[in-house]
């Protein structure tokens, strides 16, 4: 069965995150042992161009850039990963989340060391779960996010070229049952989705109160009319939990409309040491997903935990 025909889909949230770095070639294969049917990776590009996964367009949360290189600062405190060569970073220990005062975001996370945990290029990533795929009877697809394709812009670099040209060398541009792109913006999928030789599984992300600078209008994408406007370009929706309820509860509008066009619903991201719906814990969580609105998969920080609720559910 390829990664894209399991109903649910369990996605592994930047890796197995919930134990191990988000986003480390340890995690990566973490989550691949514990059988996650996608592995998802963030992507943004180095000062040379290169695909990095990496959730922020900045480094001081999640590696030691701050101790390697204090004078590269930016005026807002920040570390951009275009002020930096692939080398560069790559000399650079990656670590559990912290926040803007380094304080550890989920304090019951891995807690170190960190040494030989590092910050891989995409290739690095799609060539390790291409070999685990290949050594075992378990198949992983990948989920890639274009991170700000915006703010490359901004920058006079092409993120969407740097991408598809990874995806091109790994045979992954026409692979809808185990490679998915995702993004917030709705101009790079349809430059994917206008690519002859592109034909993988494309998804909009959705979210509430998104920034002013993003591209496309994520009010109207949770309406009929919006989600109307998404199956011209896109395979599936990829909503934050909390869009999926109305205040009553049940289904949103955006939910039934999807469904309705035969959208995937793959919402993010289940988490079993915080709360993802307010009153809603972990495993009943799972329930009103995977039972009640009955999404084709999910994203989540602990795949195992998933998996054994979803077996649990008898889905």
């Amino acid at each position: 069965m390829s990664p894209l025909q399991a109903k649910p889909a369990i996605i592994a949230h930047r890796g197995a995150c919930g134990y191990l770095p988000e986003h480390t070639l340890q995690g990566v294969e973490l989550a691949h042992q514990q059988g996650a049917h996608f592995i998802e990776q963030d992507v943004v590009l180095t000062g040379d161009g290169i695909p990095i996964v990496l959730h922020d367009i900045t480094l001081e949360l999640t590696t030691n850039v701050a101790v390697l290189f204090p004078e590269r600062q930016q005026h807002d405190g920040k570390f951009y990963c275009h002020d930096f060569t692939l080398k560069e970073i790559q000399s650079m220990t990656a670590h559990e989340r912290t926040d803007s005062e380094g304080r550890r975001v989920f304090p019951s996370r891995h807690a170190g060391p960190y040494d030989g945990f590092k910050v891989p290029t995409l290739a690095e990533e799609l060539s390790l779960i291409d070999s685990l795929n290949a050594k075992g009877n378990h198949q992983a697809g990948v989920y890639i996010e274009l991170k700000q394709p915006e703010h490359h812009e901004r920058l006079g670099a092409d993120l969407f070229k740097a991408v598809y040209d990874v995806l091109e060398r790994f045979d992954r541009l026409n692979d809808p049952q185990s490679t998915v792109i995702q993004c917030f913006d709705p101009e790079t999928l349809k430059r994917f989705k206008s690519d002859e030789r592109f034909s993988s599984t494309l998804i909009q992300l959705i979210c509430e109160g998104m920034p002013a600078d993003l591209r496309g209008d994520f009010d109207r994408m949770q309406t009929a009319q919006g989600i109307g406007e998404i199956r011209q370009y896109a395979d599936g929706i990829g909503p934050h939990i909390p869009l999926l309820f109305d205040k009553n509860g049940g289904p949103s509008k955006m939910v039934t409309a999807a469904k309705n066009l035969g959208l995937f619903l793959h919402p993010f991201t289940l988490r079993a040491d915080s709360a993802s719906l307010d009153g809603v814990n972990f495993t009943e969580l799972h329930k009103k997903l995977f039972v009640d609105l009955q999404v084709d998969g999910a994203f989540t920080d602990f795949s195992d935990k998933t998996r054994d609720l979803i077996r649990q559910l008898e889905i």
